[in-house]
């Protein structure tokens, strides 16, 4: 029977959310014992846990089918080794969101990334970062460091840095500013370029399928709800992203149903308001846990 295999980080940000994301897919496996490979139990799919700057590379050579890894990794490798092509974007998965972002000392005068043009900046992308400079004109010379990329202004090696920020603690902590964001990134699921055979074409397809349906629950809601049944239009506009929602009549009462629905958008305080104003009682929201459309 054919496989797939897919490659997630080892440990870091990323490692517990790509195995919970696809356990969330029905994928169970068997671990073995040096951890770095695990068997697919229920499903022909099995686990690399590698290093993630490795990821791409054994995308694009083939030693897996499958990868999740951050776009900003993915696009540093592709630029650093084909020149920004080799690997396929499948899906976008809505975790470990970060921006490549320009920082300067806080005494610094520039006020944006053209500010910069000539200046030494420091960057673990240095390719990533090299491009994106060039498409707003900007010529820097990069100075390629492994980890600790805020320190270098401070040790007189670069006049600004480009580094991954999510709250931008480690900047203040080293009295830096952010100056430019470069590049939003987030986990994404990504595949080597190039067509799959039928057979594990087929089984990519399925997982995508099930992959999709974790992900649309994971933003939708499911809503009940008693309403007026002369105010069903009002409150259905109401609902964000909501499909035609089912209705039942309440016994004993037929001026009055109850609403179902499915949305497919975030609900705020504000949105319950407003469906209480249009006359809804009685409203229950809560998540799904799968979904299929």
């Amino acid at each position: 029977m054919s496989r797939i295999r897919v490659a997630i980080q080892k440990s870091g940000r990323l490692s517990e959310k790509s195995l919970a994301l696809l356990q969330n897919c029905g994928l169970q496996f068997a671990r073995s014992k040096d951890k770095l490979f695990w068997y697919g139990q229920d499903f022909p799919v099995d686990l690399l846990l590698v290093r993630d700057d490795d990821i791409p590379r054994m995308l694009m050579d083939g030693v897996c089918e499958l990868g999740i890894v951050g776009e900003n990794i993915a696009r540093e490798v592709m630029l650093d080794r084909n020149g920004g092509t080799g690997l396929d974007l499948l899906r976008k998965l809505r975790f470990g969101g970060c921006r490549l972002s320009l920082a300067v000392p806080e005494d610094s005068t520039a006020q944006a990334a053209k500010d910069l043009d000539g200046a030494r900046i420091a960057t673990s992308y240095p390719a990533l970062t090299a491009h994106l400079l060039k498409e707003k004109g900007v010529t820097a010379r990069i100075v390629e460091l492994a980890g600790s990329v805020e320190i270098a202004p401070g040790l007189g090696t670069a006049e600004a840095i480009a580094d991954l920020v999510s709250t931008g603690t480690t900047l203040r902590a080293n009295h830096l500013r952010e100056l430019e964001v470069l590049f939003e990134s987030t986990a994404a699921l990504y595949c080597g370029a190039g067509e799959l055979p039928d057979d594990k074409q087929a089984l990519l397809s399925r997982l995508l399928m099930r992959l999709d349906g974790v992900l649309h629950a994971a933003e939708s809601k499911y809503v009940m709800l008693h309403a007026p049944r002369d105010a069903v239009q009002k409150i259905t506009e109401l609902l964000p992203g909501a499909e035609q929602p089912t209705l039942l009549t309440l016994e004993g009462n037929s001026e009055r149903v109850a609403l179902h629905a499915v949305c497919r958008e975030t609900l705020f305080w504000e949105h319950l308001e407003a469906l209480k104003a249009a006359g809804a009682s009685a409203i229950l929201v809560m998540p799904v846990e799968k979904m299929l459309a």
